[in-house]
């Protein structure tokens, strides 16, 4: 497989490029669009190490052509960036496929580009529900926010909460999670004593955690971009106090993302999540894909849901190139793409043919130790969740 990465400059980080028309013909190109540095650089390095333990598994050729990949960093989140570089790629690349996308507001600002272009776009984390409305070349094959944060209301409705604040980040994501949480939890019978937003970039969670205290909610619902921000929101929960004042953390699995799971101390432990991929599923699938990623990745730690759809977006688009036997159209790729089923390593997956957005089970986890490390231990399931914020 090639591999290309652009900051700016055209840098090597693979195999040798393929040069000429011949070779051009040869080729199917994949454009990866997302964050490499910046505040959400890990989510552009977690979807590459997905796509690359796939294509580590698979070999680099299907169709009888040769996959090249080709990174563009963002930097993000970054719309107009984002947009930019997406344009580069179909009018100088020719790339075949767009794909990537870790943030909402960057999926967006490229979906025009698909639409004009007819270039099949695959979303590999960007998790607003409306994205795929915004272009008939958009499928999803990672999740969004409605489809895995009501089933977290219906869940806590049924084990007996009844006052909950919400806290989620100000964008896209974060709204939509914070609307199909409050839709199940008051429909079930719940209570929403607040409702806080807090900023998508560098939020200082202090003074809103101690809202969340003074509120004396039974639990917090927590919705923020995975990484760097769950770690500094379970810092505050534990310093401020709110276990120890009974104060339950529920949340989508972005809180407690496998990949900064391990550093997150024991505050973590007995934290429920509902989301569609741990790294601690129990699959042969997944056995697979944690060796195949440990492989492709050395020293890149524990890979998350990122990873994952990385790696079954990989697979959706193999499963396109091998029908169409290399010859690529637009259209009839995403005829190929409507209905398609993945045995992922989360467990079978469809793309919906008429939304062309992912059904998927969405598991309930708490944090748990197994081996003396921190996971997300699924105890129960929501099978065949499709999104419901459209």
């Amino acid at each position: 497989m090639t591999f290309k990465k652009t900051t700016g400059a055209l840098l090597l980080a693979g195999a040798t490029f393929l040069s000429g028309t011949a070779a051009a013909e040869d080729t199917i190109k994949v454009g990866v669009v997302a964050a490499f540095s910046g505040p959400f650089a890990d989510y552009g390095k977690m979807i590459e190490g997905g796509i690359k333990a796939y294509v580590l598994q698979h070999g680099n050729k299907v169709g009888g052509k040769r996959i090249e990949i080709i990174v563009k960093d963002t930097t993000g989140p970054a719309p107009e960036v984002a947009k930019r570089l997406a344009q580069e790629l179909v009018t100088r690349d020719h790339v075949d496929f767009l794909a990537g996308f870790g943030l909402t507001p960057e999926a967006l600002a490229v979906a025009p580009v698909a639409e004009q272009s007819k270039t099949p776009m695959i979303i590999m984390n960007a998790a607003t529900s409306i994205i795929t409305t915004k272009s008939n070349y958009i499928a999803r094959v990672s999740m969004t926010l409605p489809q895995v944060s009501g089933p977290m209301a219906s869940w806590a409705v049924k084990n007996g909460l009844r006052k909950v604040v919400t806290l989620v980040a100000d964008y896209g994501p974060g709204i939509d999670a914070e609307t199909a949480f409050k839709t199940n939890f008051i429909g079930g019978g719940g209570q929403i004593l607040e409702s806080i937003r807090v900023p998508l970039r560098n939020p200082e969670f202090a003074p809103f955690i101690q809202r969340i205290k003074d509120a004396k909610p039974e639990a917090v619902f927590i919705f923020v971009p995975a990484g760097e921000q769950g770690v500094a929101f379970m810092k505050g929960y534990r310093e401020r106090g709110l276990a120890e004042a009974g104060i339950k953390v529920i949340a989508t699995g972005d809180l407690t993302d496998d990949h900064v799971l391990p550093v997150m101390g024991d505050a973590t432990l007995g934290v429920i999540t509902t989301f569609h991929y741990s790294a601690a599923h129990k699959s042969a699938e997944n056995q697979t894909f944690l060796k195949q990623f440990a492989a492709a990745n050395p020293g890149a730690g524990r890979p998350n849901f990122m990873a994952v759809a990385g790696y079954d977006g990989m697979s959706a688009i193999y499963e396109v190139v091998r029908k169409l036997n290399g010859k690529m159209d637009g259209d009839r790729a995403m005829a190929i793409l409507r209905g398609m089923k993945i045995n992922s390593p989360r467990g079978p997956i469809t793309i919906d043919a008429q939304t062309r957005d992912v059904v998927q089970t969405v598991y309930v986890r708490r944090v748990e130790k197994i081996g003396g490390e921190l996971y997300n231990v699924e105890f129960d399931q929501y099978k065949e969740m499709k999104d419901t914020g459209k």
